[in-house]
């Protein structure tokens, strides 16, 4: 879909260095079904060789570490974390033990670190009162991560439990790749996709209210993460002009951030990567040119990868039973795209 090719794998992977590790957690019969999704933003030590990184809010009804930190100076310094909602101090604290794990020096000799943490609410499939996850199930899905070099998607991870336009959703990935004269990259996008409601849904134009659909859970606001990754060289503020441009991605599905939908959006770029002790007073680096059409093209890749993951998290993700006998159906492929095919004939 859309203008721009994608890369190779269609992933957040295509941007080298570049991988995602799962753990999921699903025990119907004991209200468990929740995971942890662990972002790398590239293959070395984050915490040394930090990467250029912004976040942006697009509605603000969630519960995230790390952030302030990441705007303030621009940078990331940890993997990113995905998970559920009460699961989020658990998961930093998986983090931070890993990092401390590879950097001893970490809060003794050294500085503290700054651990990225998001999450949307699972509490529908996944009984959060029980705190199911645990410091551990982090750092088993970072350690997935470093061996991985495709992320799944669907419900997986900390995608497990969660609910979009009434259907199953989760983890989704899509990628573009942008190309002008000697220069060659790939933006990304990872959305964690638990909002919108059934009547609400659009694919590729089309409204999908119509498909049918047993009543299985109660009309709710839900949230959305998205994670952007690129290999181009862009500073902290062209990012938050990239991060600014996937509510447009998000509103072609159908989303207009309801009230109590927690939108948040973090963007970093791995091409120039901060020392953590620079050697020097000064530090130069490159940054894309933003006057001519490739800043434009990027924000285009934004958008359609953004439109696409929200598809692929639904497409990917399969029926769902969670505690108290709930469950969530996976989207009907073969009502969309008779939908789609009807809407093609008409026109």
């Amino acid at each position: 879909m859309g203008r721009l090719p994608s890369g190779s794998q269609n992933c957040i992977t295509d941007v080298t260095g570049v991988r995602v590790g799962h753990i999921t957690l699903k025990e119907a019969d004991q209200g468990v079904c929740t995971g942890v999704t662990a972002i790398l933003p590239h293959d070395k030590n984050p915490f040394l060789e930090k990467t250029t990184a912004v976040s942006h809010v697009i509605n603000g009804f969630s519960k995230t570490t790390g952030l302030i930190q990441v705007d303030e100076l621009g940078v990331l310094e940890s993997p990113i974390l995905l998970t559920n909602t009460f699961g989020v101090p658990a998961v930093t604290e998986g983090a931070l033990q890993w990092l401390m794990e590879k950097k001893p020096e970490i809060g003794d000799t050294d500085s503290t670190v700054n651990i990225v943490t998001a999450e949307c609410n699972d509490g529908w499939l996944n009984d959060l009162r029980g705190l199911h996850l645990h410091p551990d199930h982090a750092i088993q899905a970072i350690q997935q991560a470093e061996k991985n070099q495709l992320s799944e998607e669907g419900a997986i991870g900390a995608g497990a439990g969660m609910i979009s336009y009434g259907w199953k959703g989760g983890i989704g990935t899509a990628s573009r790749r942008l190309q002008r004269n000697d220069l060659v990259g790939y933006i990304e996008a990872m959305v964690l996709t638990n909002f919108g409601k059934p009547e609400e849904l659009t694919i590729l134009g089309v409204p999908m209210n119509h498909l049918k659909k047993k009543p299985t859970q109660p009309s709710r606001d839900g949230s959305v993460i998205v994670i952007l990754a690129t290999d181009l060289p862009f500073s902290s503020r062209q990012l938050k002009r990239l991060a600014k441009r996937t509510p447009f991605g998000l509103a072609r599905t159908g989303s207009m951030a309801h009230h109590g939908s927690g939108e948040i959006v973090i963007a970093f770029s791995n091409a120039e990567r901060k020392p953590h002790r620079p050697t020097a007073s000064v530090l130069s680096s490159k940054q894309i040119a933003e006057d001519g059409p490739l800043m434009t093209e990027c924000f285009q890749a934004v958008v359609e990868a953004t439109e696409e993951a929200v598809y692929n998290s639904l497409f990917a993700a399969e029926t769902t039973f969670g505690r108290n006998g709930r469950y969530i159906e996976a989207l009907p492929h073969h009502q969309v795209i008779q939908r789609l095919k009807q809407a093609k004939d008409r026109l």
